[in-house]
Formats: C-alpha cells, sequence, structure tokens
C-alpha cells in the first residue's frame, strides 16, 4: 500500500478498543495486515502460503475473520465508496445504479451443484450479475451458475436496493434484461428499470454502461475472484480499475470480504423470464 492509498484508507478504519481506553491488546499494525489481505485477493494464493514479509498467516485471517463477521469490512468500503463520490462532486449515497452481467469459466474443481452453461457465450462455469454506481464503484453482486440468465437473476438483486440504497431511483440495464422483466419491474420495483440499447444512439447512456463492464473486467484480473474455487464460495465482482487510492483499496478489500455463497436461482424467479 502507497503512503497516498495509506493517508486516505487511515481515517476509514474503525478505530480499535485498545485506542479508545478499552480492554484488549493491540492487533499489529492495520497497514500491514491490509496488505497481507490484499496480497491473498491479487495473487490468489493459500493463506498459509503468504510470504514471511507479512505477519503470521492465522494472525491476518484472525484480524479478517473478525472484520467480517462484524460487518467493518462492509462499513469501511462504503466509507471509501462515499468519500470517492463526494470527491467527483456527487452525494454520498448514488441516486442512480447500473445492472450488468458477465460469465467467467469454472474450472474442473468446481462443484457440478454451482455451474452452468451460458449457451450465448459458450462458457460452463459462474456468472456474476453486479450493480454498481454511475461511477462503476461496486453496490451489490450475487454470483450463480452461468445458466441463470439476466432476466432470471434481476427480480433478485434490485428489490434489495431501497433497502440499503435510499436514495436510487433508476436502474439502467442491457437488452438482455428486456422482456417480462420490464412489464414486472413497472409494477414490484421501486426503481425504475431503464433498458438501454446500443441502437438507441445515446453515447451517455452506453458509457454508463461501459462502467459496469469495467468491474467485470477488473475482476477477471483478480486471480482469487475467478471462479476455480473447489468449495461453493466464489469471491465478489472487483470494484472499477482505477489509479485513485480509494477505490484501489476498496476493490481488493471488497472482494476478499464479500465470500458469496453460489446459490441456484430460486425456482419462482425463472417466471419473470
Amino acid at each position: 500500500m502507497t503512503d497516498a492509498e495509506w493517508a486516505v484508507v487511515r481515517e476509514a478504519l474503525p478505530v480499535p478498543a485498545w485506542l479508545e481506553g478499552r480492554r484488549g491488546q493491540p492487533e499489529g499494525c492495520h497497514r500491514q495486515m491490509l496488505d497481507a489481505i490484499r496480497y491473498v485477493t491479487d495473487n490468489g494464493i493459500k493463506r498459509r502460503a503468504m510470504p514471511c514479509d507479512f505477519p503470521a498467516w492465522d494472525r491476518v485471517y484472525d484480524y479478517f475473520r473478525r472484520w467480517r463477521e462484524a460487518g467493518l469490512a462492509k462499513e469501511f468500503h462504503d466509507r471509501l465508496r462515499a468519500r470517492t463520490q463526494e470527491a467527483e462532486g456527487r452525494h454520498a449515497e448514488p441516486t442512480a445504479a447500473i445492472i450488468d452481467s458477465q460469465s467467467v469459466k469454472g474450472a474442473a474443481s468446481v462443484p457440478a451443484c454451482s455451474r452452468g452453461y451460458d449457451g450465448g457465450k459458450k462458457i460452463n462455469g459462474r456468472r456474476r450479475h453486479v450493480i454498481t454506481d454511475s461511477l462503476g464503484l461496486l453496490l451489490m453482486v450475487l454470483v450463480c451458475a452461468a445458466d441463470i440468465t439476466d432476466r432470471q437473476a434481476a427480480p433478485v438483486m434490485p428489490p434489495r436496493l431501497p433497502a440499503r440504497f435510499a436514495r436510487i431511483s433508476l436502474v439502467w440495464a442491457d437488452g438482455g434484461y428486456y422482456g417480462r422483466l420490464v412489464d414486472w419491474a413497472k409494477e414490484k420495483l421501486q426503481p425504475t428499470l431503464q433498458i438501454v440499447k446500443r441502437s438507441d444512439g445515446n453515447p451517455r447512456a452506453i458509457t454508463r454502461r461501459s462502467n459496469t463492464a469495467s468491474a467485470s473486467a477488473s475482476s477477471a484480473r483478480t486471480r482469487s475472484a475467478s471462479a476455480r474455487s473447489s468449495s461453493a464460495r466464489a469471491r465478489a465482482a472487483r470494484s472499477r480499475s482505477s489509479t485513485n487510492p480509494i477505490t484501489d483499496v476498496t476493490a481488493q478489500l471488497r472482494i476478499a470480504e464479500t465470500e458469496l455463497i453460489v446459490r441456484t436461482l430460486p425456482q419462482r424467479h425463472r417466471n419473470h423470464a
């Protein structure tokens, strides 16, 4: 982690108990712990294989696990995203979102119960359904079998947005979400679902869609975010690739923190396709 990244991240970190005068021993250098978590995420190595330059692997994992279970990693991510929004002259909470998906090939070790075949992309593996804000910063992600189409997954994700992001009133989607889903969204969905097609000739809308594509593309460059895990877990999609130190740190920590359980979409949601 560079000094510029640490200067931004340090203020967003939760204050440890021992600094507030409560009981507890110092956990070690937070900067080293975050560096270790990012290293494992970016290189896709086993925790036990971490270089000796980092703290002991079990200490790093215990630190990460306690953060995850307490919801602090998610809180940390949300703080950094809000600061990025404000740095761009926007409100801390987004008012619009973009949904898109990407299928990734699964290794032979991926269980059959959590993989599928995407006939359109000719890929056997898993699919990431990602919702970002208009800057491409991650809001929500669902990992499922690749045979779950966009229209089948959409009824699961957007309805959960208002609970976490009350200001969102508009969700952009591409032509893959077109069909009966649009009528369903008008009746059931609080945010408005707007389908954007390349044939519409709206360069601004296409640029917004490309922000979500950037989030999926940058996740593919992160090894531990690939769909090769032998367990029933998948890493979350990485936030948009950027030279901004806020989004660089946010990307890797969010992937490490999420560890979503891969699940097949319930049958009742297939009726909206």
